[in-house]
């Protein structure tokens, strides 16, 4: 595990904050310099545990998906990461970093969700509707929607917890038409990601998006994109409704973490090697199965 970078130490610019799983540094004035550690985060919280390669699994699928969809404008800068830092800190962004564009970041999370599980299944078993959305009567766990669903949140910083929001308070929060901008982004990008996945072998039971604004004002898709840190990946062929399906994602380590005695607030217990490994495992699973042709 010494290969691990749970947290990055260039000193050669400006440190602006370490996030749940990036490190941001500033470049000049225009651009900023974000470093994917090796950081896992569950149910909001930093674990201590490092996956060994994830950043550069994480950063490598997020670039992917950015050049998949160059309709959708991103964060992106084209320069190379290793060309701000000094020669002895390149070690520490090589392919798992990028230099983008300082945005206005919308202050939440645009959730899309095309499979009933996770907290929206809690939220369906308690209350027939997901973040108040009403759902037909009589569905299964992980069964598939009969239309992907929108279901903003709110976006916590590192030890707080995220919230479900409803669409008026998104509105509130950034303006009806901005909302419905970033709603039917959100949906192309899911719903084209879906079916492409699902070619391949995976289904894409939700995800999350981030966006920004730039200086022009245009929305622009920011931070990750449809990893399995963002997202929950299943395999298609093994899927079954009725069941918590096996997963690509960090389900994995949340399914472990849900057996042991912890109250979801840091710090969080260690994870066993096994567990370090099984999550490594899945994670390149699913971008070998995404990337490849």
């Amino acid at each position: 595990m010494s290969d691990a970078v749970f947290e990055t130490t260039i000193t050669s610019l400006p440190l602006i904050a370490r996030g749940k799983v990036r490190d941001i540094y500033s470049v000049g004035t225009q651009y900023l310099l974000m470093v994917t550690t090796d950081r896992l985060s569950a149910f909001d919280v930093v674990l201590p545990s490092p996956i060994p390669g994830k950043g550069k699994l994480l950063q490598a699928l997020s670039n992917f998906w950015f050049d998949h969809f160059k309709d959708i404008p991103n964060h992106l800068t084209g320069i190379d990461p290793e060309d701000v830092v000094t020669e002895a800190e390149r070690d520490q962004v090589r392919d798992r970093a990028m230099i983008v564009k300082r945005l206005e970041p919308l202050p939440l999370e645009a959730v899309v969700r095309g499979y009933l599980e996770g907290s929206g299944w809690k939220d369906y078993q308690m209350t027939g509707r997901v973040c108040g959305l009403p759902l037909p009567v009589g569905l299964q766990r992980a069964e598939k929607l009969p239309q992907p669903i929108f279901t903003p949140a709110t976006k916590a910083t590192a030890g707080d917890h995220d919230e479900n929001i409803n669409f008026e308070r998104m509105i509130a929060l950034v303006g009806e038409p901005r909302a419905e901008e970033v709603k039917r982004t959100a949906f192309k990008l899911y719903s084209e990601a879906a079916q492409y996945a699902e070619d391949r072998g995976i289904l894409i039971a939700d995800t999350k998006f981030e966006f920004g604004l730039d200086d022009h004002d245009q929305l622009t898709l920011m931070d990750e994109v449809l990893t399995p840190d963002s997202s929950r990946f299943w395999p298609k062929d093994s899927y079954q409704p009725g069941t918590s399906p096996q997963s690509f994602d960090k389900q994995f380590v949340r399914n472990w973490l849900e057996t042991q005695h912890w109250n979801k607030c840091p710090p969080a217990p260690a994870l066993p090697k096994e567990i370090i490994l099984g999550t490594l495992k899945r994670y390149q699973e699913a971008v070998t199965a995404l990337t490849h042709a």
